[in-house]
């Protein structure tokens, strides 16, 4: 029989942490936020289960006479890259969530230029993240068909970026997906889910089938991962396996402080970062412009650079 005590001893650590880090200022001013956030999207939770309101062509958008009549943050980004204002943007939520989640998000990136941005519902009753991916692949499909565009960039808050990155990793989504950014999601699973027995949280375990299968090689995989992580996270458990950290794989892992997981789809920070970098984005996956952080291209990456990059955001390692 397996001692008990290691596990234990882990759990007492990470409460431990996560106290201090709650006490802090910054735990503070998160912990209010989330518990306001969290009342104003039991709110929203009715209306994110209708369906979206379809959006007009992106292409019309290009071949325009006049541009006068959009804001100017739409008129800049349209004129400055039309390709990568056109580039379909889709927002994945988490477990018994929906479309909801990403208001504040999809309203921003809207305004800021990105002429498709497409909230994905998927069933609240999916009990495999294989099947979700599965769906997530059809209509990753369904919006290139529709838009013209051979690829795409992908928001997955906690369990949609881990499906969004079984997609990726596991079902060739990598030919689709150009960049793919997740919020919070267990990407080496999370203690928490040993707080419920069904069958598509137990996939979220550490050590679990489907952790192991992500953890396989996958070389060649040409999706750039851009991973946020909180210390104030309070659903992943450790807070590190929020990064994305494999050998093969091109991710930039950013650490934000006092953020807790239900609120980083609508932290300023976070919205701020996603709508700049997804606007200044090569082709093959680099940053072309001056003064944003800058990306590698993505592609297998030697074991020696599998570690996080640092950022601005990644001054410590809590957690």
């Amino acid at each position: 029989m397996r001692d008990p005590r290691p596990a234990l001893a882990r759990a007492a650590r990470t409460t431990r942490r996560g106290v201090r880090t709650i006490c802090t200022p910054a735990g503070l001013r998160g912990a209010g936020t989330e518990l306001a956030w969290v009342a104003a999207h039991t709110v929203l939770y009715p209306m994110g289960v209708l369906g979206e309101k379809a959006r007009p062509d992106h292409r019309a958008m290009a071949d325009r006479f006049t541009l006068d009549d959009l804001p100017p943050a739409q008129r800049g980004l349209l004129l400055g890259d039309v390709v990568a204002a056109g580039t379909p943007i889709l927002l994945v939520h988490g477990l018994v969530d929906n479309r909801s989640v990403f208001t504040l998000l999809r309203r921003a990136l809207r305004r800021r230029g990105f002429g498709q941005v497409l909230t994905v519902n998927y069933s609240p009753f999916t009990q495999d993240v294989r099947t979700a991916a599965v769906q997530l692949a059809r209509l990753v499909e369904k919006t290139c068909e529709e838009t013209g565009y051979e690829r795409v960039h992908v928001v997955g808050h906690s369990l949609g970026g881990v499906v969004a990155r079984y997609y990726v990793q596991r079902m060739g989504g990598d030919a689709r997906v150009h960049t793919l950014v997740t919020l919070g999601s267990p990407h080496a699973g999370t203690y928490a889910a040993h707080l419920l027995p069904s069958r598509l949280v137990r996939q979220l375990r550490p050590g679990s089938d489907l952790m192991t299968e992500l953890e396989a090689p996958a070389a060649g995989c040409r999706t750039r991962f851009v991973a946020y992580w909180s210390d104030l996270d309070q659903l992943i458990v450790p807070k590190r396996s929020a990064r994305v950290i494999h050998p093969d794989l091109s991710a930039r892992n950013v650490l934000l402080h006092g953020v807790g997981h239900m609120s980083l789809p609508i932290d300023g920070r976070v919205v701020h970062d996603i709508a700049t970098l997804l606007a200044h984005l090569d082709e093959d996956g680099t940053t072309r412009t001056a003064g944003v952080t800058r990306l590698e291209a993505a592609g297998p990456v030697s074991p020696t650079l599998a570690a996080p990059r640092t950022t601005r955001d990644e001054a410590s390692t809590t957690a």
